[in-house]
């Protein structure tokens, strides 16, 4: 043994070389951890703890998967609200058509209705002025059943002046006469020649109906060709007439003794 192995060594200690050095890893809470030995450390960095530790992010897959489900979230509410959008927008677009087709059928109708409306109106006028034209027409071609007119002015006139004068059988006139001698008379002022008899005057002109009677019409009581008494009708619902000795020439209206039917030679 040398002598000098016992005597301790005033030599430094050696430092550990880097291969006694030794490196621990870790991964904690999700960072990554490492530890290192045996490093010397400085002076100034003595309350410093021996081993430094690095944290860094780790992205792990249920991280990933998280991150991504909540992109496809928001991307279908963002889709969703879109889609509500548009169809809020169709529904007030159709709501709008709607209420502009149903204003314009409204006023379609209300103009149809005020069109049918006039010519209703046009047409009852139309009416009334064609009636108004036939009655004047009528007023016209034919004489008023209450007021006599040229020949049958004058026919009535001289039936009237007659009145009151006594009924002879047979009798002309002037100052008496029979039913049918009164009507030759009267037809004589106007220039018209009766047959002398009740039975050839009741046919001697045109058969009308008692309700279309005119002035001057010969009104017969009897059957036509073989009547047995006749009178004039003088308007008003009236006829003048010889009617029997009692009576002698008389104004009476037609219920008074109706007629069988007349003859119009007018």
């Amino acid at each position: 043994m040398s002598p000098n192995a016992l005597i301790p060594s005033h030599r430094k200690p050696r430092r550990p070389s880097a291969s006694s050095r030794a490196l621990r890893a870790g991964v904690t809470g999700g960072f990554l951890t490492l530890a290192v030995t045996g490093a010397t450390v400085p002076a100034n960095a003595a309350e410093k703890p021996v081993s430094e530790t690095q944290e860094m992010p780790t992205i792990t897959t249920a991280l990933a998967t998280s991150a991504a489900k909540s992109a496809d979230t928001a991307e279908q509410v963002a889709f969703n609200y879109e889609r509500q959008a548009l169809q809020d927008s169709a529904f007030s677009k159709a709501a709008k058509a709607a209420e502009k087709d149903k204003a314009e059928a409204v006023k379609k109708a209300k103009a149809e209705a005020k069109k049918k409306a006039e010519e209703a109106r046009k047409a009852k006028e139309a009416a009334q002025a064609r009636a108004s034209r036939s009655s004047e027409r009528s007023t016209l071609s034919a004489p008023s059943s209450s007021s006599a007119t040229g020949s049958s002015a004058t026919l009535v006139a001289f039936l009237k002046a007659q009145l009151g004068k006594a009924y002879v059988m047979g009798s002309s006139g002037p100052s008496s006469y029979d039913c049918s001698g009164l009507t030759q008379a009267a037809f004589n002022q106007i220039g018209i020649d009766l047959p002398r008899v009740s039975q050839d005057q009741s046919t001697a002109g045109k058969q009308v109906g008692l309700d279309n009677l005119q002035v001057g019409d010969i009104l017969y009581w009897g059957s036509a060709g073989s009547a047995y008494h006749v009178g004039v009708y003088v308007g008003g619902g009236k006829f003048i007439g010889a009617q029997n000795p009692s009576t002698g020439i008389v104004e009476r209206p037609l219920d008074y003794d109706m007629p069988t039917g007349a003859v119009r030679v007018l």
